[in-house]
């Protein structure tokens, strides 16, 4: 494998593009970068109005997908972990594939925080007061115009940002599964007022590539290194038209909506360091197993597949055994679990087995 050029940041511009592509791109680039193929590269990207749920996430759960059709918002799944959310073209999104040995260091904490400055840099240069927000946000005045994320693929980071460019934040209230309360004309004024877009700071919104201009010569200087614009390579067309065929399908996109079960069901919700987790279990009473298990939620866990395998390994498993199977699950494995332990998936599961013990009570 030849060696990659460590001082030499590669911009890719994909413009304006349906969900299903961006998500391929996402997958075909860092496993191309993985595997030495594709060099440092900053994307700079947009959606045509989508709605994206986490790599772990029920569709239906999280997503109101009849005002989705309604209303021709596509629905896809990210190939990583983390919550939903909406896209349109009123935001600008950055991302970065980047190598450990580029960055210097494999600790989340300090990566965000090194590439979200280096982003407020490049928005200060634009004329905003942008400063970096522990852990991983970007604001103006204690307001938000930036969210960021990472996950690490092996020696490969894929770091992702959106810039809020002339976003309206009730679309995206209205396409998340959030209660009717809550969505009164003062909760979205409540939310609106957090946020800030690009184009309300400024006298004079620039064009779009005075914006990426600012954000890559930002990056370029943090890091030492020089930008230069190029296309794909081959290696990464072939991977992308493979990622599409897969992620563009409902298979992929409603993956983890579970099937119906003539068990009873018992469901929690479960909040923690490493995100929130929703567990749900089909119990066999009179045996005191469980039938089946289903694990979503907005957490960041790698392999992809681990949660899958995880419920795999817990069916029809003695509910004493729980438990011990969970420890021994991820004992057994090389798994990365961003803020997450084996302890929180026992406490989201016995918080689900305990409604079992709660609702012939409340049925009376």
């Amino acid at each position: 494998m030849p060696e990659r050029d460590q001082k030499t940041l590669r911009i890719l511009d994909t413009g304006l593009r349906p969900a299903a592509e961006n998500m391929a791109f996402n997958r075909a680039l860092l496993e191309c970068h993985q595997e030495g193929v594709s060099p440092h590269t900053l994307r700079f990207l947009q959606f045509q109005p989508c709605a994206l749920v986490g790599f772990h996430q029920n569709v239906d759960q999280e997503i109101n997908t009849e005002y989705c059709k309604e209303n021709g918002i596509a629905i896809q799944r990210r190939i990583t972990g983390g919550g939903a959310i909406y896209f349109d073209a009123t935001q600008l999104g950055w991302e970065l594939y980047l190598d450990k040995r580029f960055l210097g260091s494999a600790d989340m904490g300090q990566i965000a925080a090194r590439i979200c400055n280096a982003a407020a840099a490049g928005m200060r240069s634009l004329g905003v007061d942008a400063q970096f927000r522990p852990r991983n946000d970007i604001e103006v005045d204690g307001r938000k115009i930036s969210g960021t994320g990472g996950a690490f693929d092996g020696e490969s980071i894929m770091y992702q940002g959106t810039l809020l460019i002339e976003f309206d934040v009730e679309d995206m209230l209205r396409i998340l599964r959030i209660p009717a309360e809550k969505l009164s004309n003062k909760a979205i004024e409540s939310a609106r007022d957090r946020v800030v877009n690009l184009a309300t700071l400024l006298d004079e919104m620039p064009a779009l590539d005075v914006v990426k201009d600012a954000i890559a010569r930002a990056f370029a200087e943090e890091f030492g290194v020089r930008t230069e614009a190029a296309n794909l390579l081959p290696e990464e067309r072939r991977a992308f038209d493979e990622a599409l065929a897969d992620i563009d399908t409902e298979e992929w996109v409603y993956q983890r909506n579970r099937p119906a079960t003539d068990a009873p069901m018992f469901e929690s919700i479960s909040k923690s360091d490493g995100g929130l987790m929703r567990v749900g279990v089909a119990l066999d009473p009179e045996r005191k197993r469980l039938k089946q298990l289903w694990i979503t939620g907005d957490i960041f866990v790698k392999p992809a597949r681990t949660v899958a395998d995880l419920e795999a390994a817990l069916r029809d498993t003695p509910q004493d055994e729980m438990e011990e199977r969970v420890r021994a699950f991820f004992a057994e494995r090389d798994v990365e679990l961003l803020q997450l332990t084996a302890d929180d998936f026992i406490a989201a599961i016995q918080s689900a087995l305990a409604q079992a013990e709660i609702e012939p009570a409340s049925a009376q």
